[in-house]
């Protein structure tokens, strides 16, 4: 307890007494106050990021879905795009069921007696490893052609190695080998029957064949 001494003009001095409890218990008051409208603030903020997290969770989802969605619509139109490159091929000795040719796929070349992928045909083939990438369930078989120089079994072994080229590259690009096979027509199937370099680049190529069962 402690005194207060309280002065006026023209009044006697008066002595007032002030429990030192009734402070405390004030001061106790304020502090559970305080308290309370802290935790109060900390469990309103603990709604508000419960409610934001919610929130963003289901912006996620929406969004997962949206592009999903998004995916499966252009996985069938790739789909319908290469179903409508599609054209029908006459039957090929030693392949059975349907043979097609795709217009997206395209052939590569080679120089005279030579079977390795030069540089230009090996952009084209990175662009046909894509196509074949979006098409999983797509098989092909890649055939080598010669032109007519050489006897027809010296061109049948160069065409084997010249698809054989082919098909290793395809598979260093990340085409499952079991979806590739490869055939030799050596130089009886020319692409033109010209008798000049100009034929004989054509031929010297590596086609790509659909096979469907």
């Amino acid at each position: 307890m402690f005194l207060l001494g309280l002065y006026g003009v023209g009044c006697p001095k008066r002595v007032v007494r002030v429990d030192d409890r009734a402070v405390s218990s004030q001061e106790t008051r304020q502090q559970q106050q305080d308290l309370e409208r802290a935790r109060e603030e900390a469990a309103r903020q603990e709604r508000e990021k419960a409610e934001e997290a919610a929130r963003e969770a289901a912006r996620i989802k929406e969004e997962e879905g949206r592009r999903a969605a998004e995916a499966a619509r252009e996985a069938e139109r790739k789909k319908r795009e290469f179903e409508r490159s599609l054209v029908p091929k006459k039957e090929l000795p030693g392949i059975e069921g349907k043979v097609l040719d795709s217009r997206l796929l395209k052939d590569v070349h080679f120089d005279f007696d030579r079977y390795d992928i030069r540089e230009q045909d090996a952009q084209i083939l990175k662009e046909n490893a894509a196509i074949l990438l979006k098409y999983p369930d797509v098989k092909i078989q890649i055939e080598g052609h010669c032109d007519e120089r050489g006897t027809a079994e010296y061109n049948l072994a160069l065409g084997e190695r010249r698809a054989n080229s082919v098909k290793k590259y395809l598979i260093s690009l990340g085409v499952p080998a079991e979806r590739l096979s490869t055939i030799s027509y050596g130089k009886e199937m020319p692409l033109d029957p010209g008798h000049n370099e100009q034929a004989w680049a054509k031929n010297r190529r590596a086609h790509f064949t659909i096979l469907m069962k």
